[in-house]
């Protein structure tokens, strides 16, 4: 810029959102932490430790800071000292310690950057005495997997007066990074002389305190790919335009987020934690959005630490994972990412009518097709189906559907037409359903494959109504109903659903599979009572969330992927069946499992998968996932409040299933289609009171008419309160099984762990005396004993 020096400048401080949502926690070494944007993602532990990615490249690794304070002998290993971690949504803040000195290293990654610009880092130092700072990292330019490497990274030191910055150069010359920390001078360079070794590039910084206390040192990042950005010249360019802009950048990214949490759908309980929660799922949905090489901008299905390899976790874009998270999307009312993803996987479909499964960051470099991840799995193009009508019904945007007319009846093409057993139904031969291996061999039927194509088959009957198309709406409801009765037919069996069919032969595994069949409706499977007094048993429900596998099937693996883990996915999936079937108690205990999530492991975002048989993510567990977040809005929205948008009728249908210890609650800025109400909830004596409140946009009632609902309630109601479990622990806390109520009576059947007591809340919606059977029963108090070792079930009636 004219009049502006070209050296790169420390900063002077500069102001930063203190209002907001805000998680702190004492650093946890080995504890995952994740800043993630569209151009930029620094995943690490919580104790400093890091990499770098300017999107798709790995720029650094293995950052390390030691401190030398002046008049103190010892060197410090900062790294070793982090206190404090503090995650807010615009950035996240670690916090080193020492008697001597503090560090802060604040880390955001804004919407925009300059481009080829990502993720940055400020350091803000105060000590007793001048002290020399060392950061050092191992410099890494690698694309993300699968694109090829780019040889090894020769460094080279530019002086810019009594400092500089690294060039990181590689055998290409259209390939190449810069890192600088304004003020520092370079560390070990090794010459070519030496024997061929590998040393950390390191950083070295002189602070004192008297002079330098208000500067603030970003860690500035950038990469060129091609010729003419990636010179030293363009590179300094990038570098400078970085550190100059940073006040602005960081302030336009922080009122952005101002912006979201202001206007998106929120929720208000008595529960605050649930609240915030809720909150942060859809901040960290938001936050996986990521810049393709192709030039988009789309979802990508999680981020963790690559360490030796060269794919941050998920980090690439899955059809699946978008299409489940779009659910949520739709919930919360980001319609204009919902249509972005939609179009995202529309562009890919492939030539047959096949959604994608699989494509990475950088495949728009490389010949994909030879790749076999894009079309891997079969589940993707029912599920489009599907979330293409939950779109258009939540946002009214029936011209979109019409614009894919084609898109939709190729994706509907393939689907009836790949049947290999000739049942009727599509099947695993088109790719993997859900289970990428299982033990005696891959499945060729899964009925959560089956599920979801009656599923999809009732959605193409509602889209080809929206395109006039009389024909194709008649022959997909006739399907529809005709996979159902099949779904009976093969897979009910000994009072519960198989997980697999094969040419006759069922594959009897009790597993939480089954529960999809709630996804889309409140219909359900036609014999539901054992499926659902299953998954909320000991032997499906951990304390921490729902196993894909019964903990007493033959297959079952704690440990495993697919037989036997710990996914919020699924307990998503068991959440809303639960509510959806009938059983809020056990639905709100799913919920609130994932809902804790959200502070378990990477602040602010939900894990990918846990161990089966103790609380404990899998070491290589993405930890911060994209459905994982989703499957805590979708269950509380659609589940616990019992909402359901449809904005072509300009109705929100209410079906509430709060938790009976609550006598107020709301769901803010409820988005339906370009309307925005407020849906409240108070409970009377004998009612729940639902009152809609129109805050913009075309007229919105109640599904019915009107904007006030008095729902009935039962004479008596029960609530039960969670406690997340301590990590590495078993479970051990008591699951609702089953309610029934029938006249003067409220039946449960609970299970609990021999020797241990636990305690229900009953509440009187009307003026009846309570009898207890099976439990004991002081005042509001019911008291229920477990006898004998190991889970027991008891069995508790309620009479009035």
């Amino acid at each position: 810029m004219l009049g502006q020096s070209t050296a790169l400048q420390p900063l002077k401080s500069f102001p930063m959102r203190l209002d907001g949502p805000m998680l702190s926690e004492a650093v946890q070494t080995g504890v995952p932490f994740t800043v993630a944007g569209p151009q930029g993602v620094i995943v690490g532990q919580q104790q400093g430790e890091f990499e770098s990615w300017i999107l798709p490249v790995k720029l650094m690794s293995h950052l390390q800071i030691e401190a030398h304070v002046d008049n103190y002998a010892v060197p410090l290993d900062i790294t070793s000292m982090a206190r404090q971690i503090e995650v807010r949504p615009d950035r996240t803040t670690i916090t080193f310690s020492h008697i001597a000195m503090t560090l802060k290293m604040t880390i955001f990654a804004p919407d925009k950057a300059p481009d080829g610009t990502g993720a940055v880092v400020l350091l803000q130092l105060d000590s007793v005495s001048p002290l020399n700072l060392q950061l050092s990292f191992t410099p890494e330019m690698r694309p993300m997997w699968p694109e090829r490497g780019f040889g090894s990274v020769s460094p080279e030191w530019i002086h810019e007066g009594k400092s500089g910055y690294y060039v990181l150069h590689t055998d290409y010359p259209e390939f190449a990074g810069a890192i600088a920390l304004p003020g520092a001078v370079d560390g070990v360079m090794a010459p070519y002389q030496e024997r061929p070794k590998v040393h950390p590039l390191e950083l070295k910084l002189r602070y004192d305190p008297k002079v330098d206390g208000d500067q603030m040192y970003p860690l500035l990042m950038a990469v060129g790919e091609t010729k003419a950005t990636a010179t030293n010249e363009a590179l300094h360019a990038k570098l400078l335009e970085l550190d100059q802009q940073l006040p602005e950048i960081y302030a336009a990214s922080a009122a952005n987020y101002a912006k979201q949490e202001a206007e998106r759908t929120s929720i208000q309980t008595p529960d605050t934690e649930l609240n915030e929660n809720f909150g942060w799922a859809e901040t960290s949905i938001g936050q996986l959005r990521a810049k393709s090489t192709d030039g988009e901008t789309a979802l990508v299905a999680g981020y963790y630490a690559s360490g030796d390899s060269a794919r941050p976790g998920f980090g690439w874009y899955f059809g699946r994972d978008a299409l489940y998270t779009i659910y949520a999307l739709n919930s919360y009312g980001d319609f204009d990412l919902s249509k972005t993803e939609l179009s995202f996987l529309l562009k890919r479909q492939r030539a047959d009518g096949k959604m994608m499964h699989e494509y990475s960051q950088t495949a728009g470099t490389l010949d994909w097709a030879q790749f076999p991840y894009e079309y891997a799995a079969a589940d993707a193009t029912p599920l489009f189906l599907t979330t293409l009508l939950d779109y258009v019904k939540s946002s009214g945007d029936v011209a979109y559907v019409k614009a894919n007319r084609e898109a939709v009846m190729k994706a509907w093409q393939f689907e009836t037409t790949h049947d290999a057993d000739g049942d009727g139904i599509y099947d695993n031969t088109q790719g993997t359903g859900w289970v990428e291996s299982w033990p005696g061999g891959m499945p060729k039927q899964e009925v959560y494959l089956a599920l979801l194509d009656q599923q999809a088959s009732l959605a193409m009957a509602q889209l080809s109504t929206l395109l006039g198309d009389a024909a194709t709406a008649d022959k997909a409801a006739a399907r529809a109903e005709a996979v159902g009765k099949t779904i009976e037919r093969e897979y009910f069996r000994e009072g519960r659903y198989a997980f697999s069919w094969d040419n006759g032969k069922a594959d009897m595994t009790a597993t939480v599979f089954p529960a999809v069949a709630w996804w889309n409706s409140d219909a359900g499977l036609e014999h539901p009572k054992a499926s659902l007094r299953a998954w909320a048993s000991h032997r499906i429900d951990t304390d921490w969330g729902t196993r894909d596998v019964d903990e007493t099937a033959s297959v079952y693996d704690p440990t495993s992927y697919h037989q036997g883990s710990v996914w919020p996915l699924f307990t998503g999936w068991a959440s809303l069946a639960e509510y959806r079937g009938g059983q809020p108690l056990a639905g709100y205990e799913m919920l609130m499992q994932n809902a804790s999530l959200t502070r378990a492991q990477d602040l602010g975002a939900v894990t990918e998968l846990l161990s089966g048989a103790f609380y404990e993510p899998f070491g290589r567990s993405t930890s911060h996932q994209l459905w994982s977040s989703a499957m805590v809005i979708t269950p509380v929205l659609r589940g616990m409040f019992g909402l359901g948008v449809d904005a072509l009728k300009h109705t929100v249908k209410v079906e509430p299933r709060l938790p009976a210890d609550w006598n107020e609650a709301a769901v803010r800025r409820l988005r339906v289609g370009d309307a925005v109400v407020d849906v409240s909830y108070k409970r009377e004596p004998r009612a729940m009171v639902v009152s809609l409140t129109q805050i913009a946009g075309p007229k919105v009632t109640l599904a019915g008419g009107g904007t006030m609902l008095r729902v009935p309630l039962p004479a008596v109601e029960l609530s039960l309160t969670h406690a997340e479990p301590a990590r590495g622990a078993r479970t051990s806390q008591m699951k609702v099984l089953q309610t029934t109520y029938e006249a003067h009576e409220l039946r449960l059947e609970l299970e609990g762990v021999g020797g241990t007591e636990n305690v229900l809340r009953v509440r009187k919606n009307d003026a009846v005396s309570v009898r207890a059977e099976g439990a004991a029963l002081t005042g509001d108090e019911l008291r229920v004993k477990f006898p004998g070792r190991g889970y027991q079930t008891q069995v508790v009636t309620l009479r009035w």
